[in-house]
């Protein structure tokens, strides 16, 4: 198999992965869970992975997790940062990922939602006439009435 193949299976495996998470998010509550799952999942598994590559830095998991929240949320206060080049290496990583991966999670749920609405029936001509006839019949009514409540 060339690289080019496995490029491809790859590819193919992610945009796999990324159907399915769309398709679970088939309402603003189910997209919300997942962005926020994700969300969570990439700001502990890297919290935890950052305790372990730059140590010195990093003593506990707390520091580690505080680390990640400050920058999966961009906030990035500057108390600590990663000094080795593996710790460095993954904080590009979460910020990459902060930036471009939940933000292409997003939009394909956007996509959706607007998808599905071009999708849903608008009310027909037909209906669009009776609700025309019903307030044309509504003023001829209040136009008797007015004409009765005159004459009273």
């Amino acid at each position: 198999m060339s690289a080019k193949d496995t490029q491809m299976l790859k590819e193919t495996r992610l945009e796999r992965w990324l159907d399915r998470t769309v398709a679970r998010a088939t309402t603003p509550r189910g997209a919300a869970i997942v962005i926020a799952a994700t969300s969570l999942v990439i700001t502990v598994a890297t919290g935890i992975l950052m305790t372990i590559v730059d140590r010195d830095q990093f003593p506990s998991i707390g520091s580690g997790l505080w680390w990640a929240v400050q920058t999966t949320t961009t906030v990035g206060y500057g108390d600590n940062v990663p000094t080795t080049a593996g710790g460095r290496f993954l904080a590009a990583f979460v910020m990459l990922v902060g930036i471009g991966f939940l933000t292409v999670i997003t939009a394909a749920i956007t996509s959706t939602f607007v998808s599905r609405s071009r999708l849903e029936p608008g009310p027909s001509d037909a209906e669009t006439s009776i609700a025309e006839q019903l307030r044309q019949i509504n003023a001829r009514l209040e136009r008797i009435e007015a004409r009765q409540s005159d004459h009273s």
